[in-house]
C-alpha cells in the first residue's frame, strides 16, 4: 500500500538530513538540490511523497480498526510484530503529521504559515537557511526526543513492513529463508536508525551563527551569478536558539 515510495523517500529524507554531521555547507547544497526542481517541486512531492504516504496511513489505519491481534492467546514473535507493526504505523502518522507541521507548515500559503503555523510555533524551517533553522528547530530537549521516538517508530515499521511483504509476495516462504530474512531486515533497521540518530545529533551540534553565515555567504554567491532569485520568504530572520 505504499511501501517501497513512502520507505524510498524515508531513506533518503534521514541521509539528506545526517549530512549534516559534514557540516551545514553539505547539507545546503543537499537541499539546494532538492529545491533546484523549483515549481516541479510541489508536484513531485505530492506524486512521490504526500499521496503515497496518504494512501499508505488509510489503509493502514482501517487495517488498525478491522485486524485483531492474539498477543494473549498465542505470544509468538511473529504475533507480537504484528502488534508493534500497528502500534508503530499510529505512532508514525502523528509523527509525519506533526513533523510536517513543526517544519514546514502543512500549507505553502504565507497567510497560513504567517497567521497559523507561526504564532503555534511552527513552521520553522527555511530551505535556504536550512542547518541554522532546523538547528534552531531542535533546540532545547522536547522535540530531539519526540522525533527520536518518531522515527524509532517509522524504522521498525519500514523493516518489519519489509519482512512481512516478502512473506506476502512469496519471497521468503520456507522457515529458515523467513530467518535469515528477519536478521537482514533487523540489520538495515538497526543501520537506518543509526542515520536518523545521527541527523538530529548533527542538527544540536550545529553552531547557528557559523552554519547562518555559511549559508548566507552560499545563497549571496548563487543570486551573484544568477543561478537563482532572491526568495526572502525561503530564508530566516536571524533569531537566537532556545537554550
Amino acid at each position: 500500500s505504499g511501501l517501497i515510495p513512502v520507505g524510498a523517500y524515508m531513506v533518503v529524507h534521514l541521509l539528506v538530513n545526517a549530512s549534516l554531521l559534514n557540516g551545514p555547507a553539505t547539507f545546503q547544497q543537499n537541499v539546494n538540490s532538492i529545491h533546484a526542481l523549483g515549481k516541479l517541486l510541489p508536484l513531485v512531492e505530492w506524486t512521490f511523497i504526500f499521496l503515497p504516504i496518504l494512501f499508505h496511513a488509510i489503509v493502514g489505519v482501517w487495517i488498525v480498526y478491522t485486524g485483531k491481534s492474539n498477543t494473549a492467546q498465542y505470544p509468538y514473535a511473529a504475533n507480537w510484530r504484528y502488534t508493534l507493526q500497528r502500534a508503530t504505523g499510529m505512532v508514525a502518522i502523528v509523527f509525519i503529521f506533526l513533523h510536517v507541521f513543526h517544519l514546514h507548515g502543512w500549507i505553502h500559503a504565507d497567510w497560513f504559515k504567517t497567521g497559523v503555523a507561526e504564532p503555534l510555533g511552527m513552521a520553522n524551517f527555511r530551505p535556504y537557511n536550512a542547518a541554522s533553522t532546523l538547528a534552531m528547530a531542535l533546540s532545547g530537549w522536547g522535540w530531539p526526543v519526540f522525533y527520536l521516538v518518531g522515527v524509532a517508530a517509522c524504522v521498525y515499521h519500514l523493516a518489519n513492513g519489509i519482512w512481512t511483504m516478502g512473506i506476502t509476495w512469496g519471497l521468503w516462504v520456507t522457515p529458515q529463508s523467513q530467518a535469515n530474512a528477519s536478521k537482514a531486515c533487523g540489520l538495515g533497521g538497526v543501520l537506518l536508525m543509526l542515520v536518523g540518530i545521527a541527523s538530529i545529533a548533527g542538527a544540536k551540534i550545529t553552531n547557528v551563527d557559523e552554519a547562518r553565515s555559511i549559508e548566507d555567504s552560499m545563497y549571496q554567491s548563487r543570486i551573484e551569478s544568477k543561478e537563482l532569485v532572491d526568495m526572502p520568504h525561503k530564508r530566516s530572520k536571524k533569531v537566537e536558539p532556545e537554550p
